[in-house]
């Protein structure tokens, strides 16, 4: 059977062909279309898959390790800075083991297009000790997903699969099976001396883990994914992964006259490596994301190879990859690299019209007229384009539920009016233990839980503490009198901007949750419920 499929929907299509028993992820794009296909999916519902988003990416991970110790197939999903916040049970994943397979799929963003940073996630597969496999089309994110969970299940530890953003967000054909893989069926192999982490029995798994890393980088040699594809013109050598192995063939439709090492499996195949600069003058190293292809073989090749790639030059050295830019470096005509036109007018991402955000914002801005020097502190979500004309009202936006915390270490130096303002999902996510911290030192800061009941950036998917914040803030701490509940319409401003004042002036920690719902939502659930009137 063949499917027109999203990479990201052919690796959720993949891991429900594979046998899989349990999806946890937080929505990050470019990753968030992955659960969504399995949410969507009739098999998953029919089997009974758990769907369910989690809090954050650290405790998906940690329910995958749950999966995978009854010995059931779990799927872990985030985008690359997710990677950050599960890393703790990501790399002692490796000291516990698998029991039931585990693939980790991470999906990077190169030129930053809804994140912060180019983070390359093969340096934690690499520092984890865990193999890494990184496709170059959607039929290979397919197809990988089942030899994965079998790797997974062989070597018995987790495999981190990594996509770069043009793999999970274009189309192409894919073959898929016509009958999908029976889950596993439950069983209690897992050995609590694998899995709990006493130094003594750390100890020894990192000893066994070590030890594999030569039988690894030999299966890379030997994997389907990894091919030296041999070429009659010798004076140039191309390693490329990923993606960027699809850019190189639109290089040459005719096919490519020099050898060429195709890289999807990691440890990193030296043998084939050595091979290549032996029998070429120089090798280019064309890969989507840090130039970590070509920092190791810099280190382990022979110190007069010729190497180039985006730290000689060659290649940029940020940003995506493209066709253009691989036409240039093997010095092919190139009619133009594509970049912005001068021409063409800036339209940056813009708070939808009638969104709450709006009236927080303009609100927020009023009251703190009032005040010298004043200082607030934002946070991950479509909020942050609070930033941006014709508001300007934050002054940071560095990680998911760092407005609390950096809002409370500024009132910790002495700054006042110190506010943070953080999302629902955001603040279960990561800014809970935030205002923990806070509430037991009485920080003498104002938070803004600016809630639309739900994950509006990334979709609108559920978000997990929804009708549950005055209750987790009672519990955490929060005084009840300081404890206060707006909705954010332009007619309940005066209320508004008095609620903000009040609670700027008392010297403490102190909630305002501005609740109303998501523009996009809203006519979302409007539409389903004129289509279930008009089912009647």
């Amino acid at each position: 059977m063949k499917k027109l499929l999203l990479g990201d929907e052919a690796i959720a299509q993949g891991a429900i062909d594979a046998g899989l028993s349990g999806v946890y992820a937080y929505p990050g794009t470019p990753s968030t279309e992955i659960t969504e296909y399995i949410q969507d999916s009739a098999i998953a519902k029919e089997r009974n898959i758990h769907r369910r988003w989690s809090t954050n990416e650290k405790t998906a991970m940690e329910a995958a390790l749950g999966m995978s110790f009854m010995g059931k197939r779990a799927l872990v999903c985030m985008k690359h800075v997710g990677l950050n916040v599960c890393a703790d049970p990501f790399v002692n994943s490796a000291m516990t083991g698998t029991n039931g397979g585990i693939v980790v799929l991470v999906a990077d963003d190169p030129s930053m297009h809804s994140s912060q940073d180019e983070q390359d996630s093969r340096f934690y597969g690499k520092f984890a000790m865990i193999p890494t496999f990184e496709p170059s089309s959607q039929q290979e994110a397919y197809d990988m997903m089942a030899e994965a969970y079998d790797f997974s299940e062989k070597i018995h530890l987790p495999v981190l699969m990594r996509v770069t953003t043009r793999m999970a967000h274009s189309r192409a054909v894919v073959e898929i099976k016509d009958t999908p893989r029976e889950q596993n069926e439950k069983n209690y192999n897992a050995e609590a001396s694998s899995w709990v982490l006493l130094p003594a029995n750390a100890r020894k798994r990192n000893i066994a883990v070590t030890a594999q890393q030569e039988m690894l980088e030999d299966c890379a040699v030997n994997s389907k994914y990894n091919r030296y594809e041999d070429g009659e013109n010798h004076k140039l050598g191309i390693i490329a992964s990923g993606i960027a192995y699809n850019y190189l063939m639109e290089c040459f439709p005719e096919g490519c006259p020099y050898p060429v090492l195709k890289v999807s499996q990691y440890p990193l195949p030296k043998k084939l490596i050595r091979r290549m600069t032996e029998e070429c003058d120089e090798v280019l190293i064309a890969e989507e994301g840090q130039p970590f292809i070509e920092d190791v073989v810099r280190g382990v090749m022979p110190w007069n190879a010729v190497i180039k790639g985006r730290l000689s030059g060659e290649l940029p050295r940020t940003g995506e990859l493209n066709p253009d830019y691989m036409k240039k470096a093997l010095g092919l005509p190139c009619e133009e690299i594509h970049e912005a036109c001068p021409d063409v007018t800036s339209r940056p991402p813009a708070l939808c019209q009638g969104c709450g955000h709006r009236d927080v914002y303009a609100a927020l801005n009023e009251v703190l007229k009032e005040y010298e020097n004043p200082r607030v502190f934002g946070d991950i979500g479509c909020y942050t384009l609070g930033f941006l004309p014709p508001y300007r009202a934050i002054h940071s936006c560095v990680d998911m539920g760092a407005s609390i915390t950096m809002a409370k270490g500024a009132a910790d130096a002495g700054q006042w009016p110190s506010v943070a303002i953080i999302g629902d999902s955001t603040f279960t996510h990561s800014g809970m233990t935030g205002l923990l911290d806070a509430i037991n030192e009485n920080a003498d800061i104002t938070v803004i839980i600016s809630d639309n009941l739900t994950t509006a950036m990334t979709g609108g998917q559920d978000s997990a503490g929804t009708n549950k914040f005055e209750a987790i803030c009672r519990g955490l701490g929060v005084p009840e009198e300081h404890l206060k509940v707006v909705v954010p319409l332009p007619k309940n401003m005066p209320e508004i901007t008095q609620t903000l004042r009040d609670e700027i002036n008392y010297h403490g920690v102190s909630v305002i949750i501005p609740r109303r719902e998501c523009m996009q939502t809203l006519q979302r659930h409007l539409k389903q419920k004129k289509a279930k009137e008009a089912q009647k």
